[in-house]
């Protein structure tokens, strides 16, 4: 019994189809997964950032007690701390890179003029919202590490060949990275804090 070349050709096209489907699905599911990712990364970092709004306002509290002239410096957190929240709320990516410079910043000024104050200094309560909410600031910069990574892998995929054809196929988009103002990445001018 010989075998039509129309039954070889619809053999071979059948078989190139099945590999063309399950390559496709292979892709479409690390396309997922990298997606998926990159959510869990963003869900980690919300949850600190849930964490230290909350101690927030118990750290400004505690500094309204000793710091009577300081009250712009207050202000300014209280200001920064909104719009953090709001921007994590929306997930506004380029937002929250903006007010965070801010709310660091405000923090960082913050702290340095509890120099000038030692009885809010050596306060237990003031010590302890010092101390959790410097630790919650090293977490969200490792977390931020972990998403930036996540969303950079993501985004190479959905650009490389042929994942690019399954991603623009699916619908799948670019994630915008969790960047700081270039202020936030410069030294610190201790001669300016203390002048």
């Amino acid at each position: 019994m010989e075998i039509s070349p129309l039954v070889i050709i619809s053999s071979v096209f059948a078989a190139i189809s099945f590999v063309a489907i399950i390559y496709f699905i292979l892709i479409y599911n690390n396309l997922v997964t990298l997606k998926h990712n990159v959510s869990k990364a963003w869900s980690n970092i919300d949850v600190l950032l849930k964490q230290r709004h909350d101690e927030l306002p118990k750290l400004v509290e505690t500094c309204k007690q000793y710091m009577n002239y300081e009250k712009d410096a207050l202000h300014a957190i209280i200001k920064a701390r909104s719009a953090v929240s709001s921007a994590r709320e929306k997930s506004d990516i380029k937002a929250l890179g903006a007010a965070e410079t801010q709310l660091r910043l405000g923090l960082g000024n913050l702290f340095a003029l509890v120099e000038d104050y030692p009885e809010l200094k050596a306060n237990e309560s003031f010590q302890h919202l010092q101390s959790r909410i410097t630790g919650l600031e090293h977490d969200i910069a490792d977390r931020r590490e972990f998403y930036n990574d996540s969303v950079n892998i993501k985004n190479i995929r959905i650009e490389q060949f042929p994942d690019v054809i399954v991603a623009r196929i699916m619908g799948f988009r670019s994630a915008d990275l969790l960047e700081f103002a270039e202020s936030e990445k410069a030294d610190i001018d201790m001669k300016a804090l203390f002048a």
